[in-house]
């Protein structure tokens, strides 16, 4: 039985009284998609992209809304999507109605599945030579489980795999897509490339000092808006600020500037595929 399905079944079964066995495993198949998806509406040849996340909630891992934004606008493009995480324990786990730490710790591939609705594959299955694209959402995960900027900034080190995985894009001339905090992974690996996290001083950005460590790291920054993407056109590198903005005085008002910033971001890495 399917080790993704199997828990809920018996938990489904204990609550609702579900029956029998073989249907509730046969409805709950129905639910999981396939291990990757796509539409038939594009202009882009069935672009084959693969999405990495790095747990569920933006504080300890993905932030859901930009992994959200990345698939509609993939989605919408008639892209064949494929969805990846390391298989790794987070750095910790954050309890987001208080903000602070808590036990037990979880695992990065099982808290991604949540967001990926089941359909996902451990990270070290990724293969470039598959793919046409590639695509990392940000929230903190990606500066604590994807690497470990968030405590020790520019002198941080990429996870082994997720560095490897992008060196190999990179180097087949791939175009990778970043947004929010997750550009610090391109300027850790990608010598000299540029990006955005955003605009380096204002209270609409509270991470602002994260673009003197860019800088730091030998990576340029340039300043974008959050309804702006950046193009580095010599390294087919494509990054947008997301939630690296906050408007303290709009909260969920603005949550669609982050959108349409990141379907600018998606729109001009597909466009490299072509």
């Amino acid at each position: 039985m399917n080790k993704i399905i199997a828990p809920f079944l018996y938990e489904s079964k204990r609550v609702f009284g579900v029956s029998p066995l073989s249907q509730t495993v046969k409805s709950l198949q129905l639910l999981i998609p396939s291990k990757s998806f796509s539409t038939s509406r594009n202009n882009y040849n069935m672009v084959k992209a693969a999405v990495i996340l790095h747990g569920s909630g933006v504080y300890d891992g993905t932030e859901v809304h930009e992994a959200s934004a990345c698939l509609v606008h993939l989605s919408r493009a008639g892209s064949e999507v494929s969805i990846f995480a390391p298989n790794i324990d987070q750095m910790h786990t954050i309890d987001h109605t208080k903000g602070a730490p808590m036990e037990p710790n979880r695992n990065v591939l099982t808290e991604s599945a949540r967001v990926a609705r089941g359909a996902i594959s451990s990270l070290s299955d990724l293969k470039a030579s598959d793919f046409d694209l590639l695509v990392i959402p940000g929230g903190f995960g990606a500066a604590k489980n994807l690497s470990d900027w968030a405590v020790k900034g520019p002198d941080s080190t990429v996870n082994e795999e997720v560095a490897k995985v992008i060196k190999d894009f990179h180097g087949t001339k791939k175009p990778i897509a970043m947004c929010c905090i997750s550009p610090v992974l391109a300027a850790k690996v990608i010598p000299g490339c540029e990006v955005t996290v955003g605009q380096s001083s204002g209270d609409l950005w509270p991470y602002a000092e994260t673009c003197q460590g860019i800088e730091k790291v030998g990576a340029k920054h340039v300043e974008k808006s959050v309804t702006e993407c950046h193009v580095d056109e010599a390294n087919k590198l494509v990054t947008t600020p997301a939630f690296m903005y906050h408007d303290p005085s709009q909260g969920w008002h603005s949550v669609h500037l982050i959108f349409d910033g990141v379907g600018k971001m998606i729109s001009a890495a597909l466009a490299m595929c072509k």
